[in-house]
């Protein structure tokens, strides 16, 4: 998105507003809205097409130690949202559940659409990966099985570029991902258990692919004690149509994509499965009334919730429950 200051916009006459993405009922005095504390950047490698970060930082000194930090996936749908949620509620822990401020980074494309279907396909997908056809006439073909990159690029390149503009506590830092990004939650758990101390995932698609997950999480399953908190979630409407839903004409179909997904018994399987590993606290949480889209406002509610409680859980020192 172009951005312009105020005094440019102003300038502006209201029949060229069209041109930068502004609308026609602009008035003169008008300007563009801006989130507080708010800044994005870009971030493009060598084989890479480029991410765009939005990064908000809570207002006052940061603590000692850095401040705590929520990552999260498809950053252009979610970072409104959670950073109302830290303003508004990170401010009142004793109102909200949510012990300190924190930090945001979230991870997105430089589009203005809420999602980047090609990139989240890629980015978000355990290897190996397939090739489909894409979803609009004559747009790119969608590959799968890029998670590896991504996760190096999150626990690295990203990290470093953070901790250029932010100083972050390391040892208190949550990962949050809805579908292919709970698909990628777990993913990165099994495979940078140390990455992150508290890891969301929500409405995860554990079943894509045939499963490609599974091989990860059972490497996962041999390895060493970790100390880690999960929480999966998933909505209530994700095991069952919802009310408005039973009467459209899709209604077969969808069922049949709800049956062959099985994500709220897959995401409390997984919950369970993960949480006998050694350093795991692990617990699946049931979102009342909401569907797979519907569900991300109360996630990110519990994930804040989650991630930054007022009396945090220690790790066992030993990894043993």
């Amino acid at each position: 998105m172009t951005i312009l200051s105020r005094r440019t916009v102003l300038g502006l006459p209201i029949g060229l507003c069209a041109g930068f993405g502004l609308p026609h009922s602009w008035a003169a005095a008008d300007a563009p809205a801006t989130l507080p504390g708010t800044i994005r950047f870009d971030l493009a490698g060598e084989s890479r097409p480029p991410r765009r970060i939005t990064l908000y930082i809570p207002p006052g000194e940061p603590p000692a130690g850095g401040w705590p930090s929520l990552t999260l996936l498809d950053g252009n749908a979610l970072a409104g949202t959670a950073i109302d949620i830290e303003r508004v509620q990170a401010a009142y822990p004793a109102g909200s559940g949510v012990g300190s401020r924190f930090a945001i980074v979230a991870i997105g494309s430089p589009t203005e659409e809420a999602y980047d279907s090609v990139a989240r396909s890629w980015d978000y997908t355990p290897p190996p990966g397939r090739t489909y056809p894409s979803y609009k006439p004559g747009g790119p073909e969608l590959r799968t099985g890029g998670a590896a990159a991504f996760l190096d690029f999150v626990t690295r390149e990203l990290r470093d570029e953070i901790a250029r503009r932010c100083p972050i506590n390391r040892s208190r830092q949550a990962l949050f991902g809805h579908s292919f990004g709970g698909l990628f939650v777990l993913y990165a758990l099994a495979h940078a258990p140390e990455a992150f101390s508290h890891w969301i995932a929500a409405s995860p698609s554990i079943f894509w692919e045939d499963g490609s997950l599974l091989p990860s999480i059972g490497a996962f399953e041999k390895g060493s004690p970790v100390c880690a908190q999960l929480l999966l979630l998933a909505g209530a409407y994700e095991a069952e149509l919802a009310p408005f839903q039973q009467a459209l004409p899709d209604r077969e179909q969808r069922l049949a994509r709800l049956r062959e997904a099985s994500t709220v018994e897959r995401a409390r399987a997984m919950a369970e499965r993960l949480g006998r590993h050694p350093g795991v606290t692990s617990r699946f949480q049931l979102i009342p009334g909401r569907t797979h889209m519907s569900v991300l406002p109360e996630a990110l509610n519990e994930a804040a919730a989650f991630a930054f409680p007022i009396h945090p859980a220690p790790c066992p020192s030993d990894g043993s429950k």
